[in-house]
This record gives structure tokens, sequence and C-alpha cells, in this order.
């Protein structure tokens, strides 16, 4: 007994030596000093795979992209068939792109309240739930106005779910591959969409409003998996993670950040670019490349499919160059190939290089929320990165419709210098904008820290140490 209490006493010496104080006197010192942790502690982070419960979570969210995807991609597939099947011209017919706006706006408002009132489980309900009330109504094709109202809806359930995922996937460890994932997932379902709209178009003699009925299966499925996976996330359990203060001033704190508003700017235009390149290529390649309808529905899905492929691959390239560079790299690359496509009036060509041009885009939203996470302190994460995600997904709506408005008058080959334009902005906007993102992260790992210095003195030998 007295060998026992002699070990204890020393274990708990050790302790108090490592902590830095005294040897504790009492219980109740004991228990006050164990829970100050080491100088230079940090938190582990919450692995995506440490639980049963996470790795539905996980797939879940994955789904939830892939109906998301889908959702935005079909209108490329659809803009055709949807201008001839309610007799209107390219500038009304852009309405339905613009439409979700409102909703995108509102989720950006609502996201931070949503988390505190109602919490994840609140988000995987209100989203996949405004998801299937659209497609329900979209499928019994009603008059077009209440069509390109009903497609506010949409638009919401696509702004909460973005921000939710996004903030909670960008915060467990290795973010950079698991967000390249989860927005491949969101590639699989833009590649498949336009695949399935054309074919029942083209090949079956269906309706526009037919591939909706596959939307609806789609929503139901995500509604049911989301709402299981987030059950036990309340809003309770939401503000139980957070001090009072920073729940009440996260919003209003994230949106006096230069990081919030860059990030939001930058996302508007390149989601912009993702579904006005992926959302009138169709039409372009038909009218311009004098393509046939179901070869031109095709070069859309080889877009997406770019775009999942770069996400999945490129993600593991990302952390290794750091997002600050890796970023400026990809645009400059996908501004070479949308040149490309532009300039060689050939359908074989323009084929390829939109291809390409996916691949580049893929990786830029999951960079830029892991550039976020790095740059602001974690109870300003769901916040800040809801807020872009949500504001920047209004891209979505706003630069499609000005490509459809503009190509009214001037014909859709404007397509091409309007993308390489915004292109060229978002390439400003991220390297003279964005913050730098500090070396302490890079310090965990020496290798990675290595390659950064060797490829930044290359490339940006004014920033070397700081990458």
């Amino acid at each position: 007994m007295s060998r026992t209490a002699q070990v204890d006493s020393l274990q708990l010496e050790d302790v108090s030596n490592y902590l830095g104080t005294q040897t504790p006197s009492n219980h109740s010192a004991i228990s006050s000093t164990e829970t100050v942790p080491p100088e230079g502690a940090v938190s582990a982070l919450e692995r995506w795979n440490q639980s049963k419960t996470n790795i539905f979570k996980i797939i879940s969210t994955f789904f939830g992209f892939v109906v998301m995807g889908a959702n935005d991609a079909a209108y490329g597939a659809l803009i055709p068939y949807l201008g001839t099947y309610y007799k209107v011209s390219y500038t009304v017919v852009s309405l339905v792109f613009l439409s979700p706006f409102a909703g995108y706006v509102a989720a950006a408002a609502l996201n931070n309240t949503l988390h505190k009132t109602l919490g994840q489980r609140g988000v995987a309900i209100l989203g996949p739930g405004s998801h299937l009330v659209a497609y329900i109504v979209i499928s019994l094709h009603p008059p077009y106005p209440v069509l390109v109202i009903v497609f506010i809806l949409a638009g919401f359930g696509n702004g909460i779910l973005d921000a939710a995922w996004n903030a909670w996937i960008g915060n467990l460890a290795n973010p950079n591959e698991i967000l390249g994932f989860l927005h491949g997932f969101y590639g699989v379902g833009a590649t498949i969409a336009p695949l399935i709209a054309t074919t029942m178009i083209t090949r079956r003699g269906l309706q526009w409003y037919s591939f909706y009925y596959v939307m609806i299966g789609a929503a139901a499925l995500e509604l049911l998996t989301s709402t299981v996976a987030f059950w036990k996330e309340s809003g309770t359990r939401f503000r139980m993670s957070l001090s009072d203060e920073t729940i009440r001033g996260a919003t209003r704190a994230a949106l006096k950040t230069r990081v919030a508003w860059v990030s939001a700017f930058f996302l508007l235009v390149y989601v912009g670019i993702e579904v006005a390149l992926g959302g009138w290529v169709v039409t372009f390649m038909i009218e311009v490349r004098n393509g046939a309808e179901f070869e031109s529905g095709l070069i859309a899905t080889g877009f997406w499919l770019g775009i999942t492929v770069g996400r999945v691959v490129l993600g593991f390239v990302t952390p290794r160059l750091g997002e600050n560079l890796s970023i400026i790299l990809y645009l400059a690359s996908a501004m070479g190939m949308q040149l490309l496509f532009w300039l060689v009036p050939s359908f074989t060509v323009s084929s390829i290089a939109v291809g390409f041009v996916g691949f580049c885009l893929g990786p830029l939203f999951p960079a830029v929320v892991v550039a976020t996470t790095k740059l602001l302190p974690p109870h300003l994460h769901v916040a800040t990165i809801g807020f872009a995600a949500a504001f920047g997904g209004g891209g979505a709506c706003i630069l499609p419709f000005a490509v459809g408005a503009i190509a009214q008058a001037a014909g859709v080959r404007v397509l091409q210098p309007i993308i390489l334009s915004m292109l060229a902005v978002a390439l400003f906007l991220w390297a003279f904008g964005m913050p730098r993102i500090s070396g302490e992260e890079s310090k965990k790992d020496g290798k990675i820290a290595k390659t950064k210095q060797v490829v930044s003195r290359y490339f940006h030998g004014c920033f070397t140490a700081r990458l």
C-alpha cells in the first residue's frame, strides 16, 4: 500500500513539474492544475474516420454535394430546351440562373443564426427539404414566372448546405484532402447531370422536366441520410462548443475581417466562372462550333469531369505548395487553357481545352476554405466560411445571367472573353487581396516547409519566408 502511494506521488510530481507548477498539496489543487495544458500545446483536430458516426457524416455530406452539383450543372443541358418550351429569349431564360441569388443571400445572412438555434441538425433538414420541395414544383412544369421563383428555394438549400459542410470539414484534420473529395463529389453530380438530362431528352424523347423526377429521388435520399447523420448535432451542442461572447459576435466580427470579404468576392467570381462556363458551353458548342446536340451536351460532362478529377488529384498537391502559391498557379493555367478554347475554332480542340479548364479550376474552392481556416481563429470559422460560401454561391446566379443577357445582343460567342476576364479578376483578388498565410503551419512538417520554400524562391522570391 505504501509502495503504491509512493508511485502515485512520483507520478503527480512529474506532471506538476511538466506543467511548471508547484506540487499540489490537496485534491482541489490537483483538480485545478490538471486542467491547465502545457505551454505550446495544441488541440488535436477531429479526424473524419475516428468514429463510425463521423464516417457516416462524411458520407452524407458527400452525397449532399452530389445533389448540389447535379442541381447547378443541369442548367447547362436544359437551357436550350427551356427556351424552346417556354418560347422565351436568352435574357428571360437566364432568370433561372439569377433567381437563386436571393436564396444564397438569405443563406449567407441566416447561416450563423441557424447554427446557434437549430445546429447542424437543422441545416441537415432545411437544406435537403428545400431541394425536395423545389424539385417537386419544377417537375410539374409550372408557368415560367413560378419556375423562376421556385429556384430561389433551391438556391437557399444549396447556400446553407455549402456553408455548413465546408465549415465543418474545413476544421477536420487534413482539410485540403477531404475538401478535395467533398468538392470532387460535387463534380460527380455535375458530371452525370448533363449526361442524364441530355440522354433523357435527345435519346428518349422526354421533356426537360422529366430530369427532375430523378432529382426528387436524390433529394429524398439526401434528406434521409443527412438527418440521420446529424440528428444529435443540435443548436445547444453547437453553443456549448463556443463561449457566449464568441457566439453572439461571430458574424459581426467575421464581417470586419479582410479575409471574409476577399474570400467572399473571390468565391463569387470563381463560382460564377464555373457555372457560367458549365451552363453556356452546350449552347456555345452548338451555335459557334456547329456541334450536334448530343455531342455538345457531352462537352458539359467533360468540363465537370475535369473539375472532379482536379479536385481529387490536385487536392493532394495544394498542401505541399501552399494555398497562396497553388491558387495562383491553377488560375494562370486555367487562363492558358481558356485562351486555347477561345482562339482555336475546332470542336475537338475546344472539347479537350474546356476539360483542362475544369481540371485547373477544380481545387480552388477547397483551397480557399482551408486558407480561411488558417488565417482566422476557430470561433470565426463557421460565420466566415458560411458567409463566404453562401455569398460566393451567388456567383452561380449573377455571371451566368450576365452572359445570357449579353448573348441576347451580341451572340453566345461573348462567353469566351467574359470567362477569361473573370479569371483575371480572380487572380488579381487572390494575389493582391488575400493576406499571406503564416509560416507557423508549415513548421509542423519539415518536408512540406522545404518544398514550399524551394518553389516560392523560384516563383515568388518576394515572400519566400512567409508563404
